[in-house]
Formats: C-alpha cells, sequence, structure tokens
C-alpha cells in the first residue's frame, strides 16, 4: 500500500483531535431537555451509532436486527445471549496445543488477549463482552504486575466472573471482585493479616482504600445526579477518612487460597498444606482463615461490626459489603462511569441522576440490578442525542475492535493473534488487562490541557493515553494493518498475519471513489462525516490512478493493487478522521 506522500497529512490529522477535539466547536452548552427518544431508530445510521456505543462495533446484521427490534428488545435478547467460548476455556484450550507441541512450554498472556480479540470481533453477546470490558477498567487487575502476569489462566477467568457478575447484582459483583485472588493479589489483601502488637503490625490497607475509593463510592458525598454535596462553606465532603480505612481494613484480614487442607497455616501461607494444593486456587474465590483474621472491632463509614469472640471472616465481610452496596454514592458514582464507557464523557446531571436512580431500584424494588442500570445508560434519551458536549473519544482498543468488525477479519490459525499492543509509538498505546495501575488507563475525571474540552470545563479521560507520538503511532499502525493485515505472523502455509480483512464491497467501487467513500465513512462514522470531509477523502483516494488493464503492458495484478491503495486510502483516512476517533 503506496501512501507515503498521505502520511503527513494523516498524522496531521491523528495530532489534531490529540489537540482539538473534544468538546465541540459550537457554542452552546450541552443543556436542555433532550427530547424523548423513539424506541426504534429511524435510520441505519441512528442504529449503528447505538451499535457503537453498546457493542465492539456495528455490523450489518446487527444493524438489521435492531432495526427490526428495536433498543430495548435488542438489549434484552442480548442480556440472554451467552459467551461463544469463555476466556478460560480458550486459555485451556490453547494451554493443551501448546503442551502438546513442546511440553516445556505453556500459554501465556497472549492467549488471553486472543480471547479476548475473538469475543470482541466475533461473540455473539456482545454488550456482556463490553460490560466486561467496561468493568475491567474499573475494578481493575493488570497483568502489567508480577504476580498477575504469571497467572494469565485467573486472569482469563477473572474476565468471565466479569462478564457473569457485570449482568447480575452489584453486590454480587463486589463480593466476587474482592475474594478474587487476582485481586487479592494485586491490592495485597491475599494473605493480610491481623494486627500485632508485639511485632507492630497492622491490617494492609490497600483494598479497603481502592474498594472504596474506585470500586464502590469514590472520595466526595455525591447527590443523586452526581453532583458534589456541599460541606460548611460550600467545600465537597469526604465520603471516608483514614480511620475509615484502618477500620474496614480489619475486614480484609485472614483471607487466602481455596486449598484442600484449609484452614491450615500452611494453606493461608503458600496455598498448600502437606503436599495438597488446588491447581485452581489462583481463581477459586479466596476463604476466610478465622487464625489470621482480626476479632477487633471494626468501625467505618458510619458503622461498627462489633467484636468477635471468635473471629468470623465470612460475617464482617458481609457487613462490609453490604454496607457499601446501600451507600447513597454507588448509584452515581458507578453510574457516571459506565456512562463515561459506553455513551458519553459529560453527561447531564439528569442523565446521571436517571442512571442512579436505576440502580437504587430496578423497578421491581431491587438495588444494584446491573442489568437495569446497563438499559438506562442506553436508553436515555441523551444517549440517542447530538450536542456539541455528546459523545466521546474511543479508546484505541474500540477503534480497533470496531475496524475488525467494520470490514469482516477472519483468523487465519481460529486464535485471532492480536498479541500485545503497549506500545504507542508502533502499535495502540494499550492492551487489553494491562492497565499500568490500578486507575486504569486513564482517569474519569481527566481534562486534556489545551483542549476546547479544557476551555469549557469537560472532561475526555480517554485523551490520557493521547500524545503526538501516540496519534502518529496509531496512524502507522492502521496503515500497516491494511497493508499487512493485523496480529502475529503465522508459519506455513499461511505465511502472514493472523487476521485477514474483508474488502470485496469496497473494491467494486473502486473506480468510483466517491462511491467508495460513502460507503467507508457510513461504516465507520455512522452519518457523522460531512460533505467536505467525504469530499477530501475521496480526492485523496482518487488521486491514486487505477490504469487501464493492458495499457503499456498493464496486467489485472497491477489492476488489482491499485484499487486496493484506493480502499486503504480511503479507510485510512476515515480511520485518522475526527469524526471516527470522536463518537459523537
Amino acid at each position: 500500500m503506496r501512501l507515503d506522500p498521505l502520511r503527513a497529512a494523516l498524522v496531521a490529522a491523528a495530532t489534531a483531535v490529540v489537540l482539538a477535539a473534544c468538546g465541540g466547536d459550537g457554542g452552546g452548552d450541552g443543556g436542555g431537555t433532550p427530547p424523548p427518544t423513539a424506541d426504534k431508530p429511524a435510520t441505519r445510521d441512528d442504529a449503528a451509532r447505538f451499535l457503537a456505543q453498546a457493542t465492539f462495533g456495528p455490523v450489518d446484521a446487527d444493524i438489521d436486527r435492531v432495526m427490526a427490534l428495536g433498543y430495548a428488545a435488542w438489549i434484552d435478547e442480548q442480556f440472554a445471549r451467552t459467551p461463544a467460548q469463555l476466556h478460560r476455556a480458550h486459555w485451556e484450550a490453547r494451554d493443551a496445543e501448546v503442551k502438546a507441541a513442546n511440553p516445556a512450554s505453556s500459554a501465556g498472556q497472549s492467549e488471553v488477549f486472543e480471547s479476548f480479540w475473538k469475543q470482541a470481533v466475533t461473540g455473539p453477546d456482545q454488550l456482556r463482552q463490553r460490560m466486561a470490558y467496561a468493568l475491567s477498567q474499573i475494578m481493575v487487575v493488570s497483568l502489567v504486575d508480577g504476580t498477575v502476569g504469571d497467572n494469565p489462566r485467573a486472569v482469563a477467568e477473572y474476565l468471565d466472573m466479569l462478564g457473569e457478575r457485570g449482568l447480575g447484582n452489584y453486590r454480587s459483583l463486589l463480593e466476587a471482585v474482592s475474594r478474587h485472588p487476582m485481586m487479592g493479589a494485586y491490592l495485597s489483601h491475599l494473605r493480610n493479616q491481623k494486627a500485632n502488637a508485639a511485632t507492630g503490625r497492622v491490617p494492609d490497607e490497600n483494598y479497603a482504600r481502592e474498594v472504596m475509593q474506585l470500586f464502590s463510592i469514590g472520595l466526595v458525598e455525591l447527590n443523586l445526579d452526581g453532583s458534589a454535596k456541599a460541606g460548611p462553606g460550600g467545600a465537597a465532603l469526604e465520603t471516608y477518612t483514614p480511620a475509615d480505612i484502618s477500620g474496614l481494613a480489619k475486614v480484609f484480614t485472614g483471607w487466602s487460597w481455596d486449598c484442600p487442607a484449609y484452614p491450615a497455616t500452611g494453606c493461608f501461607n503458600n496455598g498448600t498444606s502437606g503436599g495438597a494444593t488446588d491447581p485452581d486456587r489462583w481463581f477459586k474465590p479466596m476463604l476466610g482463615y478465622p487464625a489470621f483474621h482480626s476479632t477487633e472491632s471494626k468501625s467505618f463509614l458510619g458503622m461498627t461490626i462489633a467484636a468477635q469472640s471468635t473471629a468470623d471472616p465470612s460475617a464482617s465481610l458481609a457487613a462490609a459489603l453490604d454496607r457499601l452496596h446501600q451507600h447513597s454514592n454507588v448509584g452515581p458514582f458507578i453510574g457516571r462511569q459506565l456512562i463515561q464507557r459506553f455513551v458519553t464523557s459529560n453527561p447531564s446531571p439528569a442523565y446521571v441522576g436517571a442512571v442512579a436512580a436505576a440502580f437504587n431500584d430496578n423497578g421491581a424494588g431491587v438495588r444494584g440490578d446491573l442489568k437495569a442500570v446497563l438499559k438506562a445508560v442506553l436508553m436515555h434519551s441523551e444517549a440517542r442525542t447530538k450536542t456539541d458536549t455528546s459523545g466521546k473519544v474511543r479508546e484505541p482498543v474500540l477503534r480497533l475492535a470496531a475496524f475488525l468488525r467494520a470490514f469482516p477479519h477472519a483468523s487465519d490459525s481460529g486464535h485471532f493473534r492480536v498479541g500485545n499492543t503497549d506500545n504507542p509509538g508502533t502499535s495502540l498505546g494499550q492492551t487489553p488487562m494491562r492497565s499500568p495501575s490500578v486507575f486504569n488507563f486513564y482517569r474519569p475525571g481527566f481534562v486534556p490541557p489545551g483542549t476546547q474540552a479544557a476551555a469549557r470545563n469537560l472532561v475526555a479521560p480517554e485523551m490520557q493515553l493521547a500524545s503526538e507520538t501516540s496519534a502518529a503511532g496509531y496512524v502507522n499502525f492502521m496503515r500497516d494493518n491494511l497493508s499487512a493485515g493485523v496480529g502475529l505472523g503465522n508459519g506455513a502455509p499461511f505465511n502472514r498475519r493472523d487476521l485477514q480483512g474483508s474488502y470485496a464491497a469496497e473494491l467494486a467501487l473502486a473506480a468510483d471513489a466517491p462511491a467508495l467513500v460513502e460507503r467507508v465513512t457510513s461504516r465507520l462514522t455512522y452519518g457523522a462525516a460531512g460533505a467536505a470531509l467525504k469530499a477530501e477523502i475521496a480526492a485523496a483516494a482518487g488521486s491514486i490512478a487505477i490504469p487501464a488493464l493492458n495499457a503499456g503492458g498493464t496486467n489485472q495484478a497491477q489492476v488489482d493493487a491499485a484499487k486496493r491503495n484506493r480502499v486503504n486510502a480511503a479507510i485510512l483516512l476515515t480511520l485518522a478522521a475526527p469524526e471516527f476517533v470522536v463518537l459523537r
């Protein structure tokens, strides 16, 4: 694909997204009450835009389904769908293959990435998988961490757990996360012990702090609409204090591996006793070991768990998680983040309030119903309305996923071997499940300096990943993907990259640059590309001459190559445009 003359323009376009996008160019404040939304989309572009929010990218079959069913019925249908294959099952199958080829080897992190991309690109349960991905960025465990990275099978199971519990009840999800050994290892409450005055040991406070700050109630007291409650002098009220962290940390003492000889000390310390160990201990829910659990009274968030004469870790945990679940902050705090992950970075107070209300009561008196919450996120009229403050920057993973689905990609190996995409200069600058910290790849309240968003006091979380390096790296990465395919190389008989796209429909239009661009922009921007952008892309693609067959000795292969270059140019210029990078 010979697009070198266009490279500078492409990088400039992508960098413009970094420096100026988010927040629009209009003068309105994005306020007001959005009009009521119809349940069925008026156009295919409307259906595609909805699917860009709810899936890893719209495809024709899903657009047809939304057009036929309407938004609500499509969501309900998705809720009922199950994964084609669990992530752990994929990892285990691949591990068996690897061992069969070399008994000294085993599957690793790459096989977790394979399963993620396989489900993202081809999974029938798109909404479930998108919810699991969203939650993986709120309740973070990261393969960057040494212990977590050494246990990829358990990380695959953690993703499965998020997929299952993410469409259940928040209280159940919070317990599953709190007792998962991957979270226990990542935030250090696995093998956390009660205080010992003689040695000066105190309970580890890491998880107690983060379960409040990041997974449930946040830093400041919130109204239902997500606005901060004002205390004396108008200052925001903190949700918890250091004393609350210390009190809650006692709850998370005494938790360690599931083990055949539980509650033996060796099981607590090492997951083994008398040579007996459970090979699934890294993902089976942690057990409470009374000998290591604090019996002291535990005071936090306005409640006290009375001192225990006999240590009961499960009772302490249940009481603590019930308190967090019932806290008035959870609905607006978690609800706002889910809106940001699926729909828009800057939801109105009314939007946050509606989602929080669904969390508080699903209509049947149930608190924490995550299906009701997710439906409220996707069905709110503000999700269907475009304003100059609506929408969000698509993070790199979602950009690649949308591309892979828009132009159907098949995997030669059947495994979707995308690989590690950490490098911002040569790849995406983001790999699923490899956040640099528990604070995710980006913060919910990030304001990118020097942008229109900053000037208008708007947040753009995904922009925390953006830089001139990542903008240029993204363009070059996608240019390479279009030319050679996506992912890791395979040996014979393929001798090419694992994921190969189908561009038959686009190649059929290659001789007509405007028609080609109309199709490409429709598949990637869902009506957002205006006439000026389409004309600019058509002019660039049309400048790639398609020679006449047999003229001057031109053969069919040369004609086909020129057509493919036109197609690649049209797609790449669209992928670099703000109309694709920013989902409005």
